[in-house]
């Protein structure tokens, strides 16, 4: 069985590919593949893995050897999966391989914006400090997360990750209703909860339901002073509406870990807001970087195709 790995360099040059190599006959490893690269690589190989490499219904078309699509991530929305499924191609992902590293990353957003750390930072950097009458600074608000109400969307894995580590600090957490599907839930939905939240986390996938679920309507109904935090998928929120409500203190702090285009090339309001005394913090989607999570992703998926192989006997 010949297998492609078409973006071997969004994993990381540290990782082990030997537990993929030894699921297939030979393994053909790219760095990176643009999308006139694409159906060359794959010509006559049975097997495709694929972080974030596209792969839609005219390279499908034109691979007539192509029977499995590893996707090397969750999300499965870079491959046109009605165009594989027509063609008998078997698309299938990984899951929960960040949990650990994603919820870790979610509660250092939350206690950097809890101590106002990108401002106290700042501060320092500019010298505040050390031309203080006092031995501290005390301008900017701090918030103890012990007693805090954390609003989560979002009850799989990572939601669930984020709940026991905010439980250690004493918060009081809160699931609510899977959004679209309120109606056969039983929890109570984002707009019942939103005016208790201390902290909203959001840990649910991007779909039409949840598109700008937080968008400047919500915004309007928070305590003054929560801190929102995405570690999802950009989109999740309206970016413009929650820098607004930073920027007028509705927002007490704003952390995200992606954005709706990635990487952003054409720049962002949120990114550009970052030289602004704001208590905002953007990392580079790398919540799920560790090296434990890069790995298990491999060998995850290297799960996926001893499976498919035994499927084949």
């Amino acid at each position: 069985m010949r297998a492609v790995l078409l973006d071997a360099g969004s994993l990381g040059h540290d990782v082990d590919l030997g537990p993929i190599r030894q699921q297939v006959d030979s393994l053909d490893i790219h760095d990176a593949t643009s999308a006139d690269q694409l159906i060359e690589r794959l010509q006559g190989a049975e097997v495709a893995l694929s972080n974030k490499v596209v792969i839609d219904a005219q390279a499908i078309d034109a691979l007539p050897s192509l029977r499995l699509i590893c996707v090397l991530a969750t999300g499965t929305n870079n491959i046109d999966r009605a165009a594989a499924q027509a063609r008998g191609i078997e698309v299938v992902n990984v899951e929960a391989y960040g949990t650990a590293s994603v919820a870790q990353h979610c509660l250092m957003m939350m206690l950097a914006l809890a101590t106002q750390l990108p401002r106290y930072q700042r501060d320092v950097a500019e010298g505040r400090w050390q031309t203080s009458e006092r031995f501290c600074l005390m301008d900017h608000r701090v918030v103890q997360l012990a007693g805090k109400h954390l609003v989560i969307v979002g009850s799989g894995a990572l939601g669930q990750a984020v709940a026991r580590l905010a439980r250690a600090f004493e918060m009081r957490v809160s699931f609510c209703a899977r959004p679209g599907k309120e109606s056969q839930d039983s929890r109570p939905p984002l707009a019942a909860l939103i005016e208790q939240a201390d902290v909203l986390s959001l840990h649910c996938p991007l779909t039409e339901a949840t598109h700008h679920l937080v968008d400047a309507s919500l915004l309007a109904r928070i305590k003054p002073g929560v801190l929102l935090l995405n570690c999802a998928r950009g989109g999740l929120i309206d970016e413009l509406a929650a820098l607004d409500a930073l920027r007028t203190g509705r927002l007490g702090g704003l952390g995200v870990d992606s954005l709706p285009q990635e990487p952003p090339v054409d720049g962002h309001a949120l990114i550009e807001a970052l030289h602004e005394p704001l208590n905002l913090l953007v990392t580079p989607h790398s919540a799920w970087i560790s090296p434990e999570a890069r790995q298990n992703m491999v060998n995850l998926s290297a799960q996926n195709l001893r499976r498919f192989r035994e499927a084949l006997r």
